[in-house]
């Protein structure tokens, strides 16, 4: 038998010659995984020198191969930590990024001044925007739409496991909710907004991202956001707001564009925590 500290040694060395980004997180985090613990126990366990049996380094190995491969972490996982949800996730569903933690932020700081505010999370994908506002907006009624399939089968998996109160529905961004009109405080998206022809460079996500989750539909990529802000806008009461995700590249030609509707006002870009360009938002005039 060997340790958990050689077999935990190897795989982050094995994982960084693979060129994988975070390869010791992601070795603690199979190690977890396989054990049903946490990270810390896997630590206590390294630390300790405590022996790993035949059945740990047997799923452990073929784990830590699959992710050599760049399998995504939260594929062979099934989960993917969000604010302060951790959610299901798998092929056939985007999975949720840090970056995007800080654009639903803006949406819940937004919703968390108001009273009984009306949300909206168009282009959900697998419910972590919407789920995140219901948790930390309990007085919330939040709406989310997914067109996907398979993208739509998880967020309403998300929804089941959390118990938490989001109106979840399949269908178009650009059509949803006709009958919340006028009447919505606060519209939230991360659509689709990589430009045309401008492949990912991440495995991770290049090959394995549903494609519908990730290209915006023109040469700038803007095509699908801004269809999905016009729809946000008929769904918006006057002074209600839109929060939207944006490609590092778009932070001045999203709200540029935005801006030229004449359908917006206040119109702004936000940088993430990274300091790079993240997010628009803008009110309805």
């Amino acid at each position: 038998m060997t340790t958990f500290r050689r077999e935990v040694v190897r795989a982050t060395a094995a994982l960084a010659d693979d060129g994988v980004p975070s390869p010791e997180a992601d070795a603690l985090a199979l190690a977890a995984f396989v054990l049903g613990s946490d990270v810390a126990d896997v630590r206590r366990r390294m630390v300790m020198l405590d022996e790993a049996d035949a059945g740990f380094l047997d799923r452990y190995a073929g784990l830590v191969a699959e992710r050599r491969s760049r399998i995504p972490l939260q594929h062979l996982t099934g989960r993917a930590a969000f604010r302060h949800l951790e959610l299901a996730v798998g092929p056939g569903v985007f999975v949720p990024r840090p970056e995007t933690e800080f654009v639903a932020g803006l949406a819940i700081e937004a919703a968390a001044l108001l009273d009984a505010p009306v949300v909206v999370d168009l282009c959900t994908g697998s419910g972590a925007i919407a789920l995140a506002v219901a948790d930390e907006v309990p007085a919330a009624t939040v709406h989310a739409v997914e067109l996907g399939r398979e993208a739509h089968a998880w967020a309403a998996r998300n929804v089941a496991a959390t118990g938490l109160g989001v109106e979840l529905r399949e269908g178009d961004a650009t059509d949803a909710f006709p009958e919340l009109e006028g009447s919505v405080d606060v519209v939230v998206s991360n659509p689709p907004y990589i430009p045309l022809g401008m492949v990912p460079l991440d495995p991770e996500v290049r090959d394995h991202d549903p494609e519908l989750a990730l290209y915006g539909g023109s040469e700038d990529g803007l095509a699908i956001p801004l269809a999905v802000a016009a729809r946000a806008a008929s769904l918006l009461r006057p002074g209600g707001l839109l929060v939207m995700e944006h490609a590092d590249s778009q932070g001045v030609s999203l709200p540029r564009a935005l801006e030229r509707t004449g359908v917006w006002a206040d119109v702004a870009d936000h940088d993430d925590l990274t300091g790079r360009p993240r997010a628009t938002t803008a009110r309805r005039a």
